[in-house]
């Protein structure tokens, strides 16, 4: 594995894992995952989309965003709109070709934000527990105590499930996911989207699914529930579920 860094205009360094098509593989769409919020590109489903499309010829293509894993800045100073920006980047710079969305979590609201930014290269998106407008959510169930640590400290620090270091949500994380809403109003699209959503997900609920098929409008719109799915989908039934959600697109 060889990780290459792409130097972005306002002065990201963004580290990057990149592999051409080979084969039967170039008749086929790039994959290009997208990891969540504080995630990185080296999760259990990185890697196995990856070796996927190696078998498969297919290019693939997975990154971290600003203040996440290799790459470069802090991860506080980060925002929907920065990592959007950070996407947006690599897939115009690196991947010259059709390609299939993969976002996971926060990484499914950066692929609908890049879809809805009528890229014509993208033929799919899949939205692995796609968390668009999480930013809302926390904003919605803040109490009291979180406003007033929000006042006092610009931040919001909330226990995290899979880390002993909290979550940190800054007064311009959720300023700016506002700005970058997609479930407030309606869109039309013309390229397939499938959901993958566990229903025993802690982290988004099962609804949120509901609420992106309502808002974005098109033939080819679809839902996959998995029931006794968790947010991280990663076992290897739920791997597979995806897998073949992404070898339909193509």
């Amino acid at each position: 594995m060889t990780i290459s860094y792409f130097a972005s205009d306002n002065g990201d360094n963004l580290a990057y894992v990149h592999f051409a098509a080979t084969g039967e593989g170039r008749k086929l769409p790039a994959v290009m995952f997208m990891g969540g919020f504080k995630s990185d590109m080296e999760g259990t489903k990185a890697l196995f989309f990856e070796r996927q499309c190696r078998a498969r010829g297919q290019e693939f293509l997975r990154f971290d965003y600003f203040g996440h894993g290799k790459s470069s800045g802090e991860f506080v100073n980060g925002t929907i709109g920065s990592w959007k920006q950070n996407a947006m980047d690599i897939l115009d710079n690196i991947i010259e070709r059709d390609v299939i969305l993969v976002g996971s979590s926060m990484g499914g609201w950066i692929a609908l934000l890049l879809l809805l930014g009528g890229n014509v290269c993208i033929k799919g998106v899949v939205g692995i527990a796609a968390a668009p407008d999480f930013t809302k959510d926390i904003e919605s169930q803040m109490g009291q105590d979180d406003r007033d640590m929000m006042v006092r400290l610009g931040r919001l620090e909330v226990p995290n499930d899979y880390s002993d270091e909290p979550y940190i949500f800054t007064r311009e994380l959720l300023e700016d996911g506002s700005k970058q809403s997609v479930l407030d109003k309606t869109h039309a699209v013309s390229v397939p989207i499938t959901l993958i959503q566990g229903k025993k997900d802690a982290s988004v609920e099962w609804g949120k699914a509901l609420k992106i098929q309502d808002c974005f409008q098109g033939d080819r719109v679809n839902i996959i529930f998995i029931d006794d799915g968790d947010h991280s989908l990663s076992r290897d039934q739920d791997l597979a579920v995806i897998n073949k959600a992404i070898t339909d697109i193509c």
